[in-house]
C-alpha cells in the first residue's frame, strides 16, 4: 500500500498554527517503504470556501476531501484540525504534530510509519487521530 502525505503549510513552506483546511498550500510526500520523498506542492484552492459564512463549513470540508482524494493522498499532517475532523477521518489518517520543522517531522514519521500502515490495513474508514506526544506517535 502506498502512503501519500499532505503537509499543511503556509506560503513560506512552514507548518502553520491553523486548521488543515486553512493552509495556504500542501506539500505532497510519498513513503516508498524506506523514506519520505517529496512529490509536489499544491495550492489550497479551497482555503476560502464559505469562510465568510461559517468557519468549518461542510462544503469546505468536502471540497478539501475531494481535492486530496483525487491525487490519492491518504494521510494529512497538520498542527491543527478543526471541526471537520469527523469528516476528514472517514477518508484520511490525520496526524497532529507539534514541531514546526518539516525535516524533523519527516524523520519522525519515517521512524513511526509502521503505525500508520497498520491503521490503513485494519480500517477502511473512521481512522484514529494520531498525535505526536513526548516524541511518541499515539
Amino acid at each position: 500500500m502506498d502512503l501519500k502525505f499532505a503537509f499543511a503549510v503556509n506560503n513560506d513552506g512552514e507548518f502553520q498554527e491553523t486548521h488543515f483546511g486553512d493552509a495556504d498550500k500542501y506539500l505532497i510526500y510519498e513513503h516508498d517503504s524506506k523514506e519520505m520523498i517529496f512529490i509536489n506542492e499544491i495550492i489550497n484552492k479551497n482555503k476560502d470556501i464559505d469562510e465568510n459564512k461559517k468557519h468549518g463549513s461542510e462544503k469546505k470540508g468536502n471540497a478539501v476531501i475531494n481535492y486530496l482524494t483525487e491525487i490519492n493522498v491518504n494521510i494529512l499532517v497538520s498542527r491543527q484540525f478543526g471541526q471537520n475532523l469527523k469528516m476528514i477521518n472517514k477518508h484520511f489518517v490525520p496526524v497532529l504534530i507539534t514541531d514546526e520543522n518539516i525535516n524533523n517531522t519527516i524523520k519522525f514519521l519515517e521512524k513511526n510509519v509502521f503505525l500508520i500502515y497498520k491503521e490503513l490495513r485494519i480500517k477502511e474508514t473512521d481512522y484514529n487521530l494520531f498525535r505526536v506526544k513526548n516524541g511518541i506517535l499515539k
